[in-house]
């Protein structure tokens, strides 16, 4: 290389030209830019060398000056289809000849220029430059096309982001759903942080943290502030397929042909229906029938959504799949459509409903002496509340004596299981509804005799469709209870009565166990059980109306016994994902209700230790029906009841610590 050669080289990815001043040694050149400034290369540093000429380093504006105006990126288009057939590599100089028709330095390097910035149509081989096949290029160009298309669609993205935080209003679009998506796989999953989720926090300018995803998403309008990340993590259907709700709909216009066109008709039956005043799916109603003897028989009438499905069809299958309601404070997921559901499914008062009506007779104890099952048709007569039976039972309503009647015969079912070993565990419970995010409501349920009458008609209709089943060889989803240790009577009395004793019997209790095979269940005190009363609720007991309405009608059975076996495993799994879901659902709220309330000081019962060498126990906040976790600062007793307010509490994070008051400060806070 001569003084004067003006070459091309890079500094820090920026093209520049410089003219060479001298060599330095044996392998380094110092050149001199436009700038005067001075720099060290070695030949490989060097990218395009001008030749046949000479320069000073004043004359590179000039030069660059006349290279400018050929530098149009789609004329190589041009030449690459000339080229391409041909295949032949090019010199840069070659190049310049068939652009512009001239060779002169400037051309030359614009061509270079061209050459070497391409990505699309030709590839550099040495000093030359190779067409690349048709093939290759289109398909880079579609990737170039996919990319600008990409980037474009993050633009109006974030500027649809922007506009939704300051208020605006922002119709999304399909092309944002997987950066949305992104982001709530982040605070879901915040351990596989996606990176388009990354991304979008970046140009929002926002930390990465799965905390940050989730406030973007409220304040885009995705999310609540309450948004129930239970169970978004959960594999819970929340809406209905297109194809399940045309299908509801369709019924509700043409109901398929009843399987049970000979159904008893029960209609001329008083039938009582009796739940929560909130309750929608109405799936059972009771009925007391004097007998010509003046025996009282008992009916139960459970709502029959079997005349709406067949095993195996649309409704079943979906039916399957969420396995159960899901009771949710802030509403319920229902298993079947609701406009069916809460319809011809339900037993609607005053309407002509079908029905499974268990019809029972009990010897004078409560033991079962005869009992029939019947596809029928009922009409319920009177829709009412827990509150409305309390009330009639206390007040002796003369004009419905079968209330009475129905609650005494509650009452000798209750004692006649306990005779056979049934174990009664009483607990507060308590109802969290929240309106709206805001509004949060707890209820604590009271043990009333209209609840239990309730109960104890089901457990005994669970219990003659054990019977039936077992009597007939059906293969059921049966219910058994392993019997539980229970302490000694001397334990017993050393505990509180009340909650504290009752908690103590609970921890002893196994888990029920559900099997195709009949097996006793130790705290209902029944050598036999299957739960058949809420079918419109819970995909188990629909299961053994299928079995037990084919058997009436002397079909097959719909489920043989393997195939149960796998349905009943499957829907199981499902329905405790469910029951998970509900209670982390349920404890969030409480916590939120407690949170919200700083102020509060509430009556705590001290139920039972978890780690008593470490003050660690159970508390029992008396007005709300809650237990939950307290460390204690004192030694206390079991059974003994502190004052405490809420120290701190993270619905989030799942924590909640209190702080007992002593008397002064009870004063204080009271006041």
């Amino acid at each position: 290389m001569e003084k004067g050669t003006l070459i091309e080289f890079r500094l820090h990815g920026e093209r520049r030209l410089a003219t060479a001043e001298r060599p330095e040694g044996k392998k380094l050149w110092i050149v001199v830019d436009e700038r005067t400034q001075t720099h060290k290369l070695r030949p490989q540093d060097v990218t395009y060398r001008v030749e046949g000429c000479s320069f000073a380093p004043s004359d590179i504006p000039n030069f660059l000056q006349e290279v400018q105006p050929y530098l149009d990126p789609s004329s190589l288009e041009v030449a690459w289809e000339i080229l391409v057939e041909e295949g032949e590599a090019v010199s840069c100089a070659a190049m310049a000849q068939l652009l512009f028709s001239d060779q002169s330095p400037p051309l030359c390097y614009a061509a270079h220029c061209l050459l070497s910035e391409d990505k699309i149509y030709f590839k550099q081989k040495a000093d030359l430059y190779e067409p690349r096949p048709a093939g290759v290029v289109a398909e880079m160009k579609h990737q170039i096309l996919a990319a600008q298309a990409k980037q474009r669609e993050q633009e109006e993205f974030l500027t649809r982001v922007k506009q939704k935080v300051a208020g605006e209003a922002v119709e999304w679009q399909e092309s944002d759903r997987p950066r949305l998506d992104g982001l709530e796989r982040f605070v879901l999953y915040p351990e596989n942080v996606p990176r388009i989720a990354q991304e979008t926090l970046a140009a929002v300018e926002r930390t990465q943290t799965s905390q940050s995803a989730f406030d973007l998403l409220v304040d885009m309008g995705c999310w609540s502030p309450h948004e129930n990340l239970f169970l978004r993590r959960s594999q819970i259907p929340v809406n209905f397929r297109r194809e399940v709700l045309e299908l509801a709909r369709q019924y509700l216009d043409s109901p398929p042909p009843d399987q049970d066109p000979d159904r008893l008709d029960l209609t001329k039956l008083k039938v009582y229906t009796i739940d929560d005043e909130s309750t929608q799916e109405i799936d059972d109603g009771l009925s007391l029938e004097i007998l010509s003897d003046g025996i009282q028989r008992l009916w139960i009438h459970i709502a029959d959504p079997t005349h709406l499905l067949l095993p195996g069809d649309e409704l079943d299958l979906e039916a399957r799949r969420r396995s159960t309601t899901l009771y949710l404070p802030t509403g319920m997921i229902p298993m079947f459509p609701p406009a069916l559901a809460t319809g011809p499914m339900s037993l609607v008062q005053g309407q002509v409903c079908r029905a499974l009506s268990f019809g029972v007779i009990l010897d004078e104890t409560g033991k079962i002496e005869d009992y029939s099952i019947h596809a029928s048709l009922i009409k319920p007569t009177y829709r009412l509340t827990y509150e409305d039976v309390d009330e009639m039972l206390q007040l002796g309503i003369q004009a419905e004596p079968e209330i009475a009647a129905l609650a005494s015969w509650a009452q000798r079912r209750q004692e006649w299981r306990k005779s056979q070993g049934a174990i009664s565990i009483h607990m507060p419970e308590s109802v969290i509804k929240v309106r709206n995010d805001e509004e949060i409501i707890i209820d604590v349920l009271e043990d009333s005799q209209a609840r239990q009458l309730v109960a104890e008609m089901m457990i005994l209709t669970g219990e003659v469709a054990g019977r039936y089943g077992q009597a007939h060889q059906i293969p059921l989803p049966f219910r058994g209870q392993p019997q539980p240790e229970l302490p000694s009577e001397e334990e017993l009395l050393q505990l509180p009565p009340g909650p504290v004793r009752a908690c103590a019997v609970r921890r002893c209790m196994p888990r029920s166990e559900m099997s195709i095979s009949p097996a006793r269940h130790a705290s209902l005190g029944l050598e036999t059980y299957t739960q058949a009363t809420s079918p419109i609720r819970r995909y188990t007991d629909l299961l053994t109306h299928f079995q037990i309405k084919a058997h009436l009608r002397g079909d097959p059975l719909p489920f043989e016994a393997q195939r149960l076996q796998e349905t009943m495993q499957s829907v199981t799994t499902t329905a405790y994902e469910a029951t998970l879901v509900e209670r982390q659902t349920n404890r969030y709220w409480a916590l939120e209700y407690l949170r919200r309330c700083p102020e509060q000081v509430w009556q705590a019962l001290v139920l039972r230790w978890l780690r008593e060498h470490d003050n660690l126990g159970l508390i029992l906040l008396e007005e709300l029906g809650m237990e939950l976790v307290m460390r204690f600062q004192r030694s206390v007793s079991l059974g003994e009841h502190l004052r405490v307010l809420v120290s701190h509490a993270d619905p989030r994070q799942d924590t909640i610590h209190f702080k007992e008051l002593v008397t002064q400060e009870v004063q204080v806070a009271t006041t």
